[in-house]
C-alpha cells in the first residue's frame, strides 16, 4: 500500500511519482521519499514505486533508507498534474531496507511492532554469502548448530538446545515434511528462491502447532512486485571441497541455476530449475547429486491475491564402497529421493477490519535405498537381495490452514482460525501403514493498552488421532515500550508434540544403524518463558546502534529421544526421558557507519544434566557459549562488498555413564570447540551482471574431537565429529535482467 503524506485542507494539489532501485537494479522497498521543510512525504511500495502529494511549489526532494546514501534533487510540483522522476538509483549497504516480518503475524509488519523479537536474515545478507544451500546461511546464526550422518548423507539442526522434530521448519508459513527426526528438508529446498529467512526462538505452538516446542525458521520465497515486470536471472557457482576439485562435475559443489518471473494486468507466472551437485568422496562425504525446481502461477487484485506453487527435489546420495581386490567387485548404496510439494495460498482484504488468509498443501516424499554390485572389469551391475538393501519408505501429508483477522477497534483485533495436518506413510521398514492426524482450533487476540504495552493471548484446541491432546494449549506474549528507544518483550508458552510416525513405527537395520520403532512412546510437553530488550537503532552522526539482548527457560516432560532397547541392548530404540530443561541467553549489537556493517552476537546456552539427579554434586546443567561476528564493507565507488562471517562454537559439555571393568562412575565428556568463518567478495560488473567469490572454513575444519565413551555406530557422539569437509574456494557468476 501507498503510504501518502498527511495533507493540509487545500483546494487543488500536485502529485510527485517514480522508482527508486537498489544498486543490482532491483525495486528499493520501504525508502523515505521527503520533501524538505515541508510535511509531505511517503515510502516506496514492493515495486520501489511511489507516489506523493503535494502543495504546487519548488521543493527539495530527498530519498533515503537506513544503510544507504541518501539522494537528495530538485522538484517543481504543479497543480493538478503528475510529475514522474526519473529513475532513482541508491546504493545500498547489507542494512536491510526495512525490517518487515510475517512469521506470527496478523499481517505483515515492522519487526519493532511485532510482540514477537523475531531474527531476521535478509535477501542482501543472504546475497552476500553466495550460499549453495540453506545450512550455508544458518550455519553462523547464534544458537544454530548442525550435525552430520555420514552414513546417511543428511544434517540436522539444534536451535537454543531444541533438536530435530522440535524446530518446526516452514516454507511460505508451510510446514515442510521429513521422513524422520531430523530436518534434512533445509537443505532441499532451492536456496535460489528463498528472498528471506525468518527465525523466532521459542514455542510457537498456539500459531504452528506440533513440532513448534524449540521455535520457528519460515524460508520466504521470492515474491512478484505486484505491478508490470519481467525478470530474468541466471547464476553459476563452481567450489572446491577441501583442496579436490574437478571442473562442472566430480570432485567440489556445482551449481547452476536459472529463473524467470512474468507479471501483467495481475497475473504472475515464475518458474526456477537448479542442478546442485556435490562430491566429497575422497573426503569422507557422500556425493550428492540434486535437482530442484519449482513454479508459480497467481493472480491479484486489489482486494485479493491468489496463487499455486509447486517444488520438485530429485536427489541422489551415492556411498560407493571399496573394490574387493580378489572378485573385483564393490557395493554401492544409493540413497535416491523424490519430493513433490504443492501450495495453493490466498489471501483476501474484505475492507479495512477484515481479511481472510488461506493454505492447502500435499506433499509426496519418498527415499529409496537401492543396494548393487558392480563388477569394475566388466561393468555387470546387480541388485543385491541382503535384508534391508532394496527399500523404498513413503511419506505424505496434507495440509489445510485458514485464519481470519478482524480488527475490532484500534486497540484490538482477532485472530480465529483453523488447522488439519494429515500424515501417512508406508514402506518395507514401517509397521503396516500408519497414520496419524492432528485438527485443531485457535484463536488469539492483540491488545493495545495504552500507547505503551501490547498483550497477544491465544489458546490452540487440538484433537489427535492417536494420542489426547491437552484440552487446551495456551500463550502469552506481552511488548511494553519503555521508551521510544527501548522496548521488553515477556512470553509464555505451552507447547505440545505427538511422536512422529518413524518414532513410532519406522524399524532401520543396516551395517550402522540398528533403530527400532516404539509404539509405546508419549507424547511430549512443555513449558516455555521468554525475555527480550531491543535497544532501537540510534543515529549519532554516522553511527546507528541496534543492541538486543534475550533469555529462556524451557522445560519438558516425557521428552523424545533415542536410548538403547531394554530387552536387547544391542539395538536402538525412542524412549521418553521424564525431565529436560534448557536454558540461556543471548546479546546481539548491530552497528553501521558509513560503508561498514558490523554485527557481533554472544549466547550461553545450559542443557539439563539428568545425572544431577542422581549426585548433587554435579551441575544442574551443562553450558556452551557461542560469539559470532559478520562485517561487511561496501565500495561504492566501484560497487564491490566485502563480507567476513565468523563464529566460535563453544565446548559442548554432557555427563554420563561409563563402566570400567565392571565399576559404573559419572564421566565427563566434551565435543572440542572450533572456529568457523567465511570470506567472500561480491562485485556488481554492470547493472546485470555480478561477480561473486572468496573461501568458505578460513580455518579449515574438518572433524572435532569428542571424549565420550559412545563411540562403534552411526548414531554414536564419541571419536572424531564430521563438521566440514576443509578449507574451500569458490567463484560465481550472476546474471539478471529486470524491466518495469
Amino acid at each position: 500500500m501507498i503510504i501518502p503524506a498527511t495533507l493540509s485542507a487545500q483546494n487543488e494539489t500536485g502529485s510527485l511519482q517514480g522508482t527508486i532501485l537498489t544498486s543490482d537494479g532491483k525495486p528499493a522497498q520501504g525508502v523515505s521519499v521527503q520533501l524538505l521543510n515541508s510535511p509531505y512525504g511517503a515510502s516506496t511500495q514492493q515495486n520501489g514505486k511511489y507516489l506523493l502529494k503535494a502543495k504546487p511549489g519548488n521543493y527539495t526532494v530527498q530519498y533515503k533508507a537506513l544503510g544507504s546514501v541518501s539522494h537528495q534533487e530538485e522538484v517543481t510540483i504543479s497543480a493538478g498534474k503528475v510529475s514522474t522522476r526519473p529513475d532513482v538509483v541508491l546504493e545500498v549497504t547489507s542494512v536491510q531496507l526495512k525490517d518487515v516480518v510475517v512469521t506470527g503475524q496478523y499481517a505483515p509488519q515492522s519487526l519493532k511492532n511485532s510482540v514477537y523479537m523475531v531474527r531476521n536474515i535478509t535477501a542482501e545478507q543472504i546475497r552476500l554469502r553466495n550460499p549453495a544451500k540453506v545450512q550455508d546461511v544458518l550455519v553462523d546464526q547464534l544458537g544454530i548448530r548442525f550435525t552430520n550422518d555420514l552414513t546417511l548423507g543428511t544434517s540436522d539442526i539444534t536451535l537454543m538446545g531444541v533438536s530435530g522434530q522440535r524446530v518446526k521448519i516452514l516454507l511460505d508459513g508451510v510446514p515442510l515434511l521429513d521422513r524422520g527426526d531430523t530436518r534434512e528438508s533445509l537443505n532441499q529446498v532451492d536456496i535460489n528462491t528463498i528472498d528471506h529467512i525468518e527465525l523466532v526462538e521459542g514455542p510457537m505452538s498456539v500459531s504452528y502447532g506440533s513440532d513448534a516446542l524449540g521455535g520457528v525458521i519460515n524460508l520466504i520465497t521470492k515474491k512478484g512486485t505486484g505491478g508490470e515486470s519481467l525478470r530474468a536471472t541466471a547464476r553459476i557457482q563452481e567450489e572446491t571441497a577441501g583442496k579436490q576439485y574437478k571442473a562442472f562435475d566430480g570432485s567440489g559443489i556445482h551449481m547452476e541455476n536459472v529463473g524467470l518471473n512474468w507479471e501483467h494486468k495481475g497475473w504472475q507466472l515464475s518458474g526456477n530449475f537448479t542442478r546442485n551437485n556435490f562430491d566429497g568422496a575422497r573426503l569422507g562425504w557422500m556425493p550428492k547429486d540434486q535437482y530442484l525446481g519449482n513454479g508459480v502461477v497467481g493472480y491479484r487484485t486489489n482486494k485479493w491475491h491468489v496463487w499455486y506453487r509447486l517444488d520438485g527435489t530429485d536427489e541422489t546420495l551415492r556411498n560407493d564402497g571399496p573394490v574387493n581386490v580378489e572378485t573385483n567387485v564393490r557395493i554401492d548404496q544409493h540413497f535416491l529421493t523424490n519430493r513433490w510439494m504443492h501450495q495453493l495460498q490466498g489471501e483476501w482484504q474484505l475492507n479495512d477490519k477484515l481479511s481472510f488468509n488461506g493454505a492447502a498443501s500435499y506433499t509426496d516424499y519418498s527415499r529409496r535405498t537401492q543396494t548393487s554390485s558392480l563388477n569394475v572389469l566388466t561393468g555387470d551391475r546387480r541388485l543385491t537381495l541382503g535384508p534391508g538393501e532394496q527399500d523404498k519408505a513413503v511419506f505424505d501429508t496434507k495440509f489445510f490452514r485458514g485464519t481470519a483477522q478482524y480488527k475490532v477497534s484500534d486497540k484490538v483485533s482477532l485472530q480465529p482460525g483453523f488447522e488439519v495436518n494429515l500424515t501417512g506413510s508406508s514402506g518395507a521398514r514401517i509397521l503396516g501403514t500408519p497414520a496419524i492426524n492432528d485438527y485443531a482450533f485457535f484463536i488469539s487476540s492483540e491488545i493495545l493498552v495504552g500507547r505503551a504495552l501490547s498483550l497477544r493471548p491465544g489458546a490452540r484446541f487440538t484433537k489427535n488421532s492417536v494420542y489426547d491432546a491437552p484440552p487446551v494449549i495456551p500463550s502469552l506474549n506481552a511488548k511494553i515500550k519503555l521508551t521510544s528507544d527501548l522496548d521488553l518483550r515477556l512470553a509464555y508458552a505451552r507447547g505440545y508434540r505427538s511422536p512422529a510416525l518413524r518414532e513410532l513405527y519406522f524399524n532401520f537395520f543396516d551395517a550402522s544403524h540398528s533403530i527400532r520403532g516404539n509404539e509405546n512412546l508419549k507424547a511430549e510437553h512443555s513449558n516455555s518463558f521468554n525475555g527480550s530488550f531491543a535497544w532501537r537503532a540510534i543515529t549519532i552522526g554516522d553511527v546507528s546502534i541496534r543492541s538486543t539482548a534475550g533469555g529462556f527457560y524451557n522445560q519438558f516432560d516425557n521428552l523424545i529421544t533415542t536410548g538403547y532397547d531394554p530387552a536387547d541392548p544391542s539395538v536402538m530404540t525412542y524412549i521418553n526421558i521424564d525431565k529436560y530443561k534448557t536454558t540461556g541467553g543471548t546479546f546481539e549489537n548491530t552497528i553501521s557507519y558509513r560503508n561498514l556493517d558490523a554485527k557481533i552476537g554472544f549466547s550461553y546456552t545450559g542443557v539439563y544434566n539428568r545425572l544431577q539427579e542422581d549426585d548433587n554434586s554435579l551441575p544442574g546443567f551443562t553450558w556452551y557459549p557461542e560469539v559470532n561476528s559478520n562485517l561487511m564493507y561496501h565500495f561504492k565507488g566501484i560497487k564491490t562488498d566485502v563480507s567476513l562471517f565468523y563464529k566460535y562454537n563453544g565446548k559442548l559439555p554432557a555427563y554420563e555413564l561409563r563402566t570400567v571393568e565392571g565399576v559404573t562412575s559419572i564421566h565427563l565428556a566434551q565435543r572440542a570447540a572450533f572456529h568457523t568463518a567465511d570470506l567472500t567478495v561480491n562485485k556488481f560488473i554492470s547493472r546485470n551482471i555480478s561477480i561473486g567469490g572468496g573461501v568458505r572454513n578460513l580455518f579449515n575444519v574438518t572433524y572435532v574431537n569428542n571424549t565420550s565413551t559412545d563411540v562403534g555406530g552411526a548414531h554414536s557422539t564419541g571419536g572424531p565429529v564430521p563438521i566440514w569437509y576443509g578449507r574451500s574456494y569458490f567463484l560465481g557468476l550472476t546474471f539478471q535482467y529486470s524491466k518495469y
